[in-house]
């Protein structure tokens, strides 16, 4: 993600800030722009941009916040004359948690910094973000719901359905879980990785099925149209192996081409992201005791959500992994990608990448 500061008094400021520590102006994320702005109240409940002269006419641009900022879960804009309700981020949430019940918000609000920072790498994608109250058929909604919403019954799975992803908000819970990535033997689980991977089954309905992309696919994930349930079955009932890591990011890739698919997508918007906010910052790494033959050297100065090539994506985040990497291993933390981006995937996320870029 992009550096933010404050447009009035020049303060960094997150993403997710609604007001700045500096100066105490009220934030919000303009979508339009794709920026962090510094918003003054005007009349009839709007909010207007600082401006250098102090001047507001008839003409000067107003905003309202999304309706969800009286929960603190967003402080995204639209027109104060939109009709809207909600947030072009927020309009996609069909269900959200039952707020009468202790710690929900809490966790909602977890659940909706993860999903904002999804749809900002959505839109800097330019990929289409239609919610299913636009279009029924091709739109996304997300419902965000609990186990005793099904009766306590089974455990609610989080998952993808035609464009509505389901996330049981008992991930935004650290320790669960981290209970959860233990028993499932995964190295890596995030409610943002969530996200990033179910959002991949639903632009793999939208990119790849039923276009030209569709047999490319196949040659290099493999065939979808074999069986999803009985592979799910054969994934989890054998013995653990190190096969997958020949071919696939992770042991999961490797249960069905449409989950090898997902994984790899999620990784890409990881790999883009990180290497944007590094971007931002203006990172060099320039390792002193790099090996003449090993260089983990590099300038960290192209913005990776217009490169054209994935290589030159991947040849600053290998040395950028390995740094993050190390920073973590000093704090006594586990590696923040503990992954291997071997010859197999890099085909693979070179396709995504293409595919991205061509958007059909």
């Amino acid at each position: 993600m992009k550096l933010f500061k404050c447009d009035h008094c020049g303060q960094p400021v997150y993403f997710e800030n609604t007001f700045c520590v500096q100066c105490n102006a009220s934030l919000g994320f303009d979508p339009q722009r794709m920026d962090l702005v510094a918003l003054q109240p005007a009349e009839d409940n709007s909010y207007v941009l600082f401006d250098s002269k102090g001047k507001i006419t008839s003409s000067t641009p107003r905003y309202k916040y999304c309706s969800n900022k009286q929960y603190n879960v967003c402080n995204w804009l639209l027109p104060h004359d939109s009709e809207a309700e909600f947030c072009i981020a927020c309009e996609l949430n069909h269900t959200i948690p039952d707020l009468s019940k202790p710690d929900n918000l809490e966790k909602w609000t977890r659940i909706e910094i993860a999903k904002h920072r999804l749809v900002y790498s959505l839109l800097r994608f330019k990929l289409p973000v239609i919610s299913k109250t636009e279009n029924e058929n091709k739109g996304i909604a997300f419902d965000f719901l609990a186990d005793e919403n099904k009766d306590g019954k089974k455990r609610l799975l989080t998952g993808h359905d035609h464009g509505l992803i389901t996330l049981n908000i008992a991930e935004a819970d650290d320790a669960i879980r981290e209970m959860a990535r233990n028993q499932m033997d995964e190295v890596y689980r995030t409610l943002l990785g969530h996200f990033r991977h179910e959002i991949g089954h639903y632009y793999w309905d939208q990119l790849i099925d039923n276009t030209k992309r569709l047999q490319p696919f196949r040659e290099l994930f493999g065939d979808e149209t074999t069986d999803y349930a009985e592979a799910l079955k054969q994934h989890y009932s054998k013995a653990a192996s190190e096969e997958w890591k020949e071919s696939f990011i992770s042991a999961y890739a490797s249960s069905h081409p449409w989950e090898d698919w997902a994984e790899t997508w999620a990784h890409y918007m990881h790999i883009v992201d990180t290497m944007e906010t590094a971007y931002s910052f203006g990172m060099t790494l320039n390792p002193r005791s790099a090996d003449a033959d090993n260089d983990m050297s590099a300038r960290l100065n192209i913005d990776p959500y217009t490169a054209k090539s994935i290589d030159d994506i991947l040849e600053r985040w290998i040395p950028l992994s390995f740094v993050m990497n190390s920073l973590n291993r000093a704090m006594g933390m586990k590696d923040s990608y503990p992954f291997v981006i071997n010859e197999a995937v890099k085909e693979k996320l070179t396709f995504i990448h293409e595919t991205i870029r061509k958007k059909k």
